[in-house]
């Protein structure tokens, strides 16, 4: 999980909202079955996106407050936000492909 950040309820400002390059976040939990198999998807993509976008993941049994203020009601939900805003979305378990359209409409042009 090396491109892969850790988020919490303490750094998901600095880490996602202030962040200068997109970033896709994972909202999940230790008990979610499709939460554990998108795990090895998010990493194939954090790893080809390294540099252009930011993946990172926010456990919602622990870091509670971030997932109730973006009403995440279901898990795995993913987030795409941009210059603090979200800008794409998705609940359920997303294949490799899905996930790269997604990350891609916001690094393609930019070329961030």
């Amino acid at each position: 999980m090396k491109n892969i950040v850790e988020l919490t309820d303490s750094n998901f400002n600095d880490e996602v909202i202030s962040s200068d390059k997109p970033v896709l976040v994972d909202f999940w939990a230790e008990w979610c079955m499709p939460c554990r198999m998108l795990g090895p998807i998010l990493e194939k993509v954090a790893d080809t996106y390294a540099g252009k976008v930011k993946v990172g993941k926010l456990n919602v049994d622990t870091n509670p407050v971030s997932a109730s203020s973006y009403k995440v009601t279901g898990i795995p939900t993913l987030l795409m936000f941009k210059d603090g805003n979200i800008v794409d979305n998705a609940v359920g378990l997303l294949p490799e492909d899905a996930l790269q359209e997604m990350i891609e409409k916001y690094v393609s042009n930019g070329k961030e």
